[in-house]
């Protein structure tokens, strides 16, 4: 319900309104804690994949900290895009921005046990894609209609059940084979510490509302974090040895073309602007009661593709807007895009202090796991919520079944396709881009049934 007291029911659906500077910074903060934990799990989450995440025998705390850093500075950058905009770029809406969970599908197995080696060509794959992305922009109107619930609500669902696995692995004690080798791996002491995490999410979840309400992750985590204190797995030396105050560096990691990587990228680019799409029409909708302008839709899929790109050139991952800030403006019924610039601001701040990311970086990956079980749950169950709007005949079935059947098979039997080369394995065994261009091929060429 709208707070009347912060403006009248006009000026709240407005997104060129300002607020009072006292609620309208506090209302700002509240965007950065519904999406905060979502918005570095991603770093940390390759990070620990590739060989160098905390705990790993090849930890490089420098390099994850640098990451979590630009988690958070390119999250807010790519938020002024989108809120204030420049040109055609930035829909002007209140969209927040953060790092994307659906691109982890094709990054993790491309970068898997690398170590730091294996960055250079991921951020240039980062940059290619985000440029491929900003494209999109320019005919992005055109090609919404080989896109329907069928096919996206199957996509969000992959994405979804592909990152499962990570949570479970997290909460028992870490992916990886270096972990998986420890004695406490799946450990009654690693699972407590996960369970404490969800079930405290779940109970402010749902026995609390507004401010609590919106941040109930970020509170599961700390809750969490207090357990694992006392249980004697919190380590602070990544706080003392971050600095106070740093700059993005271009080309922190390197240059190289991995073209697996590349060819993902602009694959999954696709993916990310309908998504982008989705939630600036979720925000006009749920905020103002209208739909979104296609000048809206195609600059905020302009900013998308900018905020990737250039976060790719500073070592930081691939941007997209936030669907649980969607839900917060239409549950505040605030639609200030200035709201939401005051919340990047403060992610820009923060990016800039490695203190910030040395802090974030003493989170056990236990107690993160219990974060991410729930938010990569959510992210399936959105999916599922959106086939849910499909007429189940025959056809749409069959599509369905043969996407998932095919896409989750060579997720889960990834030596099924040995034979294709580095490049297309890569690609195929991600499971969500064979489900993706399956569903989408399948729909546009069998015929609807009367």
């Amino acid at each position: 319900m709208a707070d009347t007291s912060i403006g009248t029911a006009e000026q709240l659906r407005d997104p060129n309104f300002t607020p009072p500077l006292g609620k309208a910074i506090p209302l700002g903060i509240q965007h950065v804690l519904a999406m905060f934990a979502s918005n570095v799990t991603p770093a940390i989450i390759i990070a620990g994949v590739a060989g160098f995440g905390f705990g790993a025998p090849n930890a490089d705390i420098p390099a994850l900290t640098y990451m979590i850093q630009m988690s958070m500075f390119f999250a807010g950058f790519a938020t002024l895009i989108q809120t204030i905009g420049m040109g055609p770029v930035g829909a002007r809406l209140p969209i927040v921005q953060g790092t994307s969970f659906a691109f982890l599908p094709v990054m993790i197995p491309a970068v898997i046990g690398a170590g730091t080696a294996g960055m250079a060509g991921l951020m240039t794959g980062v940059v290619i894609g985000g440029i491929f992305h900003f494209c999109i922009g320019f005919f992005i109107k055109g090609i919404r209609f080989a896109l329907p619930p069928l096919v996206t609500g199957l996509i969000v669902l992959m994405i979804g059940l592909a990152l499962i696995k990570v949570g479970i692995e997290y909460a028992a004690g870490g992916a990886g084979d270096f972990n998986k080798s420890k004695p406490t791996w799946g450990s009654l002491n690693n699972w407590s510490q996960a369970l404490v995490v969800i079930v405290v999410t779940l109970g402010i979840k749902f026995f609390s509302k507004g401010f609590l309400s919106a941040a109930a992750v970020l509170i599961g985590l700390i809750a969490g974090y207090i357990v694992a204190f006392f249980m004697g797995d919190v380590s602070f030396g990544a706080i003392a040895n971050a600095g106070w105050f740093s700059l993005p560096q271009p080309f922190k990691f390197g240059f190289e073309l991995n073209w697996a990587i590349i060819i993902g990228m602009c694959l999954m680019a696709f993916i990310s602007a309908i998504e982008t799409v989705g939630d600036a029409s979720g925000i006009t909708k749920g905020g103002a009661g209208r739909e979104a302008t296609d000048d809206e839709i195609a600059g905020a899929t302009f900013a998308d593709g900018a905020g990737t790109a250039i976060a790719g050139i500073f070592g930081g991952l691939p941007n997209t807007s936030f669907s649980q800030n969607v839900g917060l403006v239409a549950m505040t019924g605030i639609m200030s895009r200035h709201v939401v610039t005051i919340g990047a601001i403060f992610l820009i701040i923060s990016g800039m202090i490695p203190k910030v990311g040395g802090i974030v970086n003493t989170v056990p990956i236990t107690v993160l796991g219990g974060g991410v079980i729930v938010m990569f749950g959510m992210v399936a169950a959105a999916g599922i919520g959106m086939l849910s709007d499909v007429t189940w005949n025959r056809r749409n079935m069959v599509i369905f079944a043969v996407s998932l059947s095919i896409g989750l098979g060579l997720q889960q039997v990834p030596d099924a396709l040995k034979f294709l080369g580095e490049t297309m394995t890569i690609l195929m065994t991600s499971g969500l881009l064979p489900a993706a261009i399956l569903s989408i091929v399948l729909n546009l060429v069998l015929p609807e049934e009367d």
